[in-house]
């Protein structure tokens, strides 16, 4: 059986159903971050949340997520042996001190100047340094449970160059593989921002993202794929093929949240429903504005599939965007029949 992992909030920690607890394996505190070298995390402040979480279900696994999307400070404290034990042994307190299972590095990413983030060559081998010393700092705490370590990793080949990624996938418990925004901030042309499989003439999808990895040297048992619990959305669509690959007037930019979408988008207020049974993936349109996202259908899909491949599991960004409590439960039960 696959296993679940939820990024969850800090602030929707102690806002969690008992529910949602109970059918997750894991959860990623998103987020702590890089301060003066250093990692920051107000621990004191979920202390009483971390410890509901863990009277309800006492296996689960909660990891502090370490970054995010423009979080920066990894590249400075990662260049110099000096710099990596700084930080190796601040995440070790956090994890003493919160009683954690570990820590999520979430660096987006090595050698990438991405979102204004400084980045520079010499990432691409001290992010392996740096995780290795924090690999040595966990072990150090005495523990009756492995204490783990993860990554988030940027899906395209760019995460697969800028980094030594056999080398980090041995260090690692698993990889977790941001598997949408495939078609997104960037374009002005429709698509898919969390597909399972290629479409049309794009071949991006999680199905190539995941082999490029699996070709790259981390081993198929590692792998965790990501699904979305939010959307993209682009307007001034063409009105044509239900404004499948058609031009937009603006940029696949973030659309309503999945429950949103399930209050007043899904075959509401204009919007239909439509199906790619070549991308496994949904999609809405009301004649103007086309939403591109996951639910239920299309992550039951990605759920058949790592379990044929043999993955480790699937995660999802954000814990928050599904206010139905639909979509966390049905993945745990799926990943169980």
């Amino acid at each position: 059986m696959g296993k679940l992992i939820g990024y969850v909030g800090n602030d929707h920690l102690e806002k969690m159903l008992e529910e949602d607890i109970l059918a997750l394996d894991g959860i990623n505190i998103a987020f702590g971050v890089v301060r003066e070298g250093k990692v920051f995390w107000e621990a004191e402040k979920r202390l009483a949340a971390l410890k509901r979480i863990k009277e309800i279900k006492p296996e689960i696994k909660i990891l502090l997520s370490v970054g995010g999307w423009g979080a920066g400070g990894f590249s400075d404290a990662a260049i110099t042996e000096e710099g990596r034990k700084k930080f190796a042994e601040s995440a070790k307190s956090l994890v003493i001190k919160a009683g954690l299972d570990g820590i999520d590095l979430d660096w987006e990413y090595p050698t990438v100047p991405a979102a204004g983030i400084d980045a520079r060559p010499e990432d691409k081998e001290t992010f392996t340094l740096l995780l290795q010393e924090i690999r040595d700092a966990l072990d150090t705490i005495e523990s009756d449970e492995h204490l783990l370590l993860t990554i988030a990793a940027g899906a395209g080949e760019y995460y697969i160059e800028g980094t030594e990624i056999e080398k980090v996938a041995a260090i690692l418990d698993y990889v977790q593989i941001m598997t949408y925004d495939q078609a997104s901030a960037y374009i002005t042309f429709t698509g898919h921002h969390t597909n399972l499989y290629n479409y049309a003439k794009s071949k991006a999808s999680a199905k190539t993202y995941i082999d490029n990895f699996i070709e790259a040297g981390v081993p198929r048992e590692k792998i965790v794929m990501g699904a979305a619990f939010y959307s993209r959305k682009w307007d001034g669509v063409v009105d044509a093929n239900n404004g499948y690959r058609q031009e937009a007037d603006t940029i696949g930019d973030f659309g309503p949240d999945y429950g949103e979408l399930a209050k007043n988008y899904i075959n509401k207020n204009g919007y239909v429903r439509h199906w790619d049974d070549d991308a496994k993936a949904p999609y809405l349109f009301n004649g103007e504005s086309y939403i591109s996202y996951d639910d239920e259908e299309s992550i039951g899909h990605k759920i058949d599939y790592l379990k044929a491949e043999g993955l480790y599991g699937i995660m999802y960004w954000e814990h928050k965007c599904d206010t139905t409590h639909t979509l966390t439960r049905m993945m745990a039960e799926k990943l169980k029949g």
